[in-house]
Order: C-alpha cells, then sequence, then structure tokens
C-alpha cells in the first residue's frame, strides 16, 4: 500500500521508488545519510518521518541503512524498510551485485574520451582524506573505476563513471589525480566552491535484482537544478 497524497508529508523528500521492503530516495548536497559532529538532522530521520506520517504509523519506524554518499554528494540512495531486505540489501551491496552509475562535472577534460583509473589509494583518518598512488604502498587499498564521456562545455566535462571497487572518496580523489577534480570539491583541487556546498558528484542510477521479490530494479534520479547541469545533461535523454 502506497502512501496516501492527501497526508501532509515532507514534500521535499524526492522519493524515487518505493515497496512494502525498499524505499530509495534522491539525496540533496546538504543531506547526512550518517549523523556527524554537526548533529543536523539525517537524511534516514527525514525518511523515517516520511513513512510516520504517510502512514500514520505509531511508534518506532524501521529503516536501515543499505550504503552511503558522501554529504556534498547527491543522488540515489536506498534504504531498507525491513530487516529482511536490509541483511540482503548489505549483502548485495557488500559483493557488488549492485551497480552503481555516478555522473560526474569535472574541471577541464579527461586526456582520453574514455578509460579505466587503477591506483592504490591511501585513507589519512585525520584528514578525513585518501591519497592515490600508483603502486601499491603501506596501508593502501586497490581503486579501479572506468568513465566514459557524456558531454563537454567550455570550462567543465560532465563523466559517466562506473566504479569497480568502492574506497573511501574513491571517485573524487582517482579524478583529482588525473587532473580532472571534480568541480566545487576543494579539498581535492576544484579552485573554488559551490555556492550550496556540494559537489558536482551525482549518484545516477541504481540496478540490482530486488532481495525479495527477485524482480530487476532500475532507478534513476533526476540530476540536480543547476544551470551547469542542466545544459550539460540537455541532449541527454531521460536527464
Amino acid at each position: 500500500m502506497m502512501p496516501d497524497s492527501h497526508n501532509i508529508i515532507d514534500t521535499s523528500l524526492e522519493v524515487l521508488y518505493e515497496d512494502n521492503h525498499l524505499i530509495i530516495v534522491n539525496k540533496g548536497t546538504s543531506d547526512l545519510v550518517q549523523g556527524d559532529r554537526t548533529g543536523d538532522v539525517t537524511l534516514p530521520d527525514r525518511v523515517k518521518q516520511y513513512l510516520k506520517d504517510a502512514y500514520a504509523k505509531a511508534g518506532n519506524v524501521f529503516l536501515g541503512v543499505t550504503h552511503r554518499l558522501d554529504r556534498p554528494v547527491s543522488g540515489a540512495v536506498a534504504f531498507a524498510k525491513t530487516s529482511k531486505a536490509l541483511a540482503r540489501m548489505n549483502t548485495m551491496f557488500a559483493e557488488h551485485q549492485v551497480e552503481k552509475i555516478y555522473w560526474a562535472i569535472v574541471c577541464g577534460c579527461p586526456k582520453e574520451e574514455e578509460g579505466t583509473l587503477e591506483h592504490y589509494l591511501v585513507r589519512d583518518g585525520q584528514k578525513n582524506k585518501s591519497f592515490a598512488h600508483d603502486k601499491m604502498v603501506k596501508d593502501a587499498k586497490r581503486a579501479v573505476l572506468h568513465y566514459r564521456t557524456l558531454a563537454k562545455g567550455d570550462r567543465y566535462t560532465l563523466l559517466e563513471v562506473r566504479l569497480e571497487t568502492g574506497r573511501h572518496h574513491q571517485i573524487r580523489c582517482q579524478l583529482a589525480t588525473i587532473g580532472c577534480p571534480i568541480k566545487g570539491d576543494l579539498k581535492y583541487g576544484s579552485p573554488r566552491s559551490n555556492p550550496d556546498g556540494g559537489i558536482d558528484l551525482h549518484a545516477r542510477s541504481l540496478r540490482f535484482i530486488h532481495p525479495v521479490s527477485k524482480k530487476e530494479i532500475y532507478i534513476t534520479a533526476p540530476v540536480p537544478n543547476s544551470n551547469l547541469w542542466q545544459v550539460l545533461t540537455k541532449d541527454i535523454v531521460g536527464n
């Protein structure tokens, strides 16, 4: 049973998909998937409130986090509404059975229109930053991604990124390493920040086999409303 559209619910929450076991929302660049020292309201808190209001639920609402996006990143995030779905989705993400596609607006453009990047990343916990190396070094983890160019502007390029591994700040670090930091990402070399404090990295789509129904689920998240996103994606179907 889906929510009654006449109920007063959080209209700013963009629900991309919902059934009895899962809910997928389009995260904004200011949303926290996991609480931090700021104490700001988290996206799971908002989704729980949405479910509570939409279904007039009394008491606590179960909601499980299946994966995370960095705070300044936008796009599709999946949550589990049942413990069965949570356990199975956690396993699927851990075993790379979920296809995640990202779109990134980067400064400049890569030398090649498409390619594969392989680095060895070392995470600095104090700086909350990863550093890339060409060869294995102490405490490094192998990181592989595949990219292709979708559109080009005068100063920026829109890339599609497919992750083969899932490392801390992997996309941000690897693209910066080839001289193409993500727009707005000061931490990794972008010359200036974005007005909303976010970066132009967007979790564009999720594709996976539903943990309960076993049907294929494919969800795309509309890109942010900024002028640059709209210009670079205007010729791409279903943006």
